[in-house]
């Protein structure tokens, strides 16, 4: 899984494809890809986050 976001890093071109479910990452469910994508949402900021 890690290789994974390592090579979506590199290609940011494919996490718009498959936000657009255009693409697909053959092999991991789709609870897994919606958090790999999750994980590229601008929106998550991990500073606001308070660990308990």
């Amino acid at each position: 899984m890690i290789n994974m976001v390592q090579y979506l890093e590199q290609n940011p071109s494919l996490v718009t494809l498959l936000k657009e479910k255009k693409a697909s990452l053959v092999g991991v469910t789709e609870l897994e890809q919606k958090a790999i994508l999750d994980s590229f949402d601008e929106d998550v900021c991990l500073e606001s986050t308070i660990w308990y």
